[in-house]
């Protein structure tokens, strides 16, 4: 007996050392085999659906990942040029819009407004003057911007190796998680020690938990983002895909959302164009979000998270501060495995288990 604990306590602590080294050896390229992964779990259904007509698995999976490969590298290479050519001239803009007295005129406009002349006297009484302080303002702020694009642009250029060796580790995830991704899946199940209806409390909630945050925050988040950036450049919105990427960005956010982006594009457009283009870029972008919020969303979240809105609140926001991009799809993922094992942990622990026996 006291032998075989010695080599229970070998294996263990071996198995911990190797899975510590694994993770080691992993760890410069865990980003893109963990978007490789997601981008797998999400395309599951296309690779059904496919694999009715080709039969194949493998001509599937290999179809499949050149329609993503292609769907990524040809709209990356247009977009980073256009950025490069926007955040060039941002700055100049924002320029000419000062010494012309533009922000001048957007001053005089707002102080005009109750709310505008709130906040004057507000900033007044503090020592700041709006009128002198707005130009600055907005000049740091373009000059921050286009500072960011240029230099992430340029840092991307330097690094294109990198993207390149990034990007197919990422597609060559992508292509054998899909392919195989089931046989995975049992393989993790089974190594699992816990009762059967246990595990799929926790795999089923891990599953819907993902299917719903990719399929429905992410999915809506994009369509917002392109339909708000095709009704600027429709109506003449300058910096439109930049525009729309942010807008994008802010359809992640729980509070605010896409609002933050189109709202002040819209004033902008009305001092500058007229309000007539305001007033049809407000229609465009509320008919936009109002099918994407109230139909194509919630079709695509099912039967949603099970999360509290609280719990998936502070999970997106909290996966985004600890992990990045990723963490937009894994804080609600361990916010819902936590809820999960804590079910079990009730059930097996607290002796309802043997009262329901």
């Amino acid at each position: 007996m006291e032998r075989e604990r010695i080599v229970q306590l070998f294996f263990f602590g071996f198995l911990a050392v190797m899975a510590y080294e694994l993770y080691e050896l992993l760890l410069p390229f865990l980003t893109p085999l963990v978007w490789g992964i997601l981008l797998a779990f999400m395309a599951h259904p296309a690779l059904i659906e496919v694999e009715k007509y080709v039969k194949r698995r493998s001509l599937s999976t290999a179809i499949i990942s050149i329609i993503v490969g292609l769907g990524v590298i040809l709209p990356a290479i247009w977009a980073s040029g256009r950025l490069v050519v926007e955040a060039q001239t941002l700055y100049t803009q924002a320029t000419e819009l000062v010494n012309s007295g533009g922000v001048t005129k957007l001053h005089d406009w707002a102080v005009h407004t109750d709310l505008g002349a709130w906040v004057s006297k507000k900033m007044g009484e503090r020592g700041y003057k709006l009128d002198e302080e707005l130009p600055k303002l907005t000049l740091q702020a373009a000059q921050m911007t286009s500072n960011f694009v240029a230099r992430n642009a340029t840092q991307a250029a330097k690094n294109i190796l990198s993207f390149i060796i990034d990007f197919g580790i990422a597609l060559l995830a992508f292509f054998y998680m899909l392919r195989d991704g089931d046989y995975y899946y049992r393989g993790l199940r089974d190594l699992t020690p816990l009762h059967e209806d246990d595990k799929k409390a926790i795999f089923d909630t891990l599953r819907t938990t993902l299917s719903s945050v990719m399929r429905g925050l992410m999915l809506s988040a994009v369509l917002q983002g392109v339909t708000i950036g095709v009704g600027m450049l429709i109506f003449g919105v300058p910096y439109w895909l930049f525009l729309a990427i942010a807008s994008a960005a802010a359809g992640l956010m729980p509070i605010g959302g896409t609002a933050l982006v189109w709202i002040p594009a819209t004033l902008y457009l009305g001092l500058a164009s007229g309000w007539s283009a305001a007033v049809g870029l407000v229609i465009w972008c509320s008919i936009a979000l109002a099918v994407i919020d109230n139909f194509i969303k919630p079709l695509a979240m099912k039967h949603g998270t099970g999360l509290p809105t609280i719990a998936l609140f502070l999970g997106i926001l909290g996966g985004l501060e600890a992990y990045g991009p990723l963490g937009l799809f894994l804080g609600p993922a361990i916010m819902s495995v936590f809820a999960s094992l804590l079910r079990v942990y009730r059930k097996e622990y607290s002796g309802n288990r043997k009262e329901a026996a």
